[in-house]
């Protein structure tokens, strides 16, 4: 059986929701976070080395990473579904799109939460040099979503499933206005009316306001 261990308020959200998209059979085991330090468990730092989440194991097999869990739960369980092939006119878009969510916009969302712990002063240069950052990755986020449904253009894919957790619940930790990019707000918008998403954040993360606008 597959089993996804979901630590609340993470990215691996991303793997709930793959897998009510995908219908298949899963277990979900529910850990919470620390209520002072919102850190992980030390329960969940165990089960994979990196402790960090998400970790999913299926039979003798324990892997971490979100990207290489949605890979593998893709290839392994997906027949095909929500990814694209390269004879697809949108192949090089949804590559770019699914790695943009973790290699760009998710570690510039990172950095600008460590930094506004620092207190620094507002004008400082790194301070604005990471902004600027990451204000380019939603303004290349909000230009692409000007033009087309999806990441990947009219097909939903799991470059949607990777990036929503950043333009979402990532934001209770690193808030983030989106009234400058209104396509994103619609994006959302589209995302929030998808029955897999509800699912999928009401078993995860019950009771939890989705930021969707």
């Amino acid at each position: 059986m597959l089993i996804v261990h979901h630590l609340g308020k993470s990215q691996s959200e991303r793997i709930v929701w793959l897998c009510e998209e995908l219908e298949i059979p899963y277990e979900m085991k529910r850990y919470t976070r620390d209520a002072t330090t919102m850190l992980a468990s030390a329960e969940y730092k165990a089960l994979h080395p990196a402790g960090t989440a998400p970790v999913i194991t299926d039979g003798e097999l324990v892997l971490a990473e979100s990207g290489a869990v949605v890979d593998y739960i893709v290839a392994k369980y997906g027949n095909g579904r929500l990814v694209l092939g390269p004879n697809d006119p949108a192949f090089a878009q949804f590559l770019y799109w699914l790695h943009f969510a973790n290699g760009t916009l998710q570690p510039a969302m990172g950095r600008m939460m460590i930094l506004n712990r620092l207190d620094l002063a507002k004008d400082n240069p790194t301070l604005l040099a990471m902004k600027g950052r990451l204000d380019r990755a939603y303004d290349l986020l909000d230009a692409r979503l000007g033009e087309s449904e999806y990441l990947a253009g009219i097909a939903f894919t799991t470059a949607d499933i990777m990036t929503v957790f950043s333009l979402t619940t990532m934001r209770y930790f690193h808030p983030y206005d989106l009234a400058r990019c209104q396509n994103v707000v619609k994006y959302l918008s589209r995302i929030g009316a998808r029955p897999a998403y509800r699912r999928a954040m009401e078993k995860g993360d019950p009771g939890m306001a989705l930021l969707l606008s």
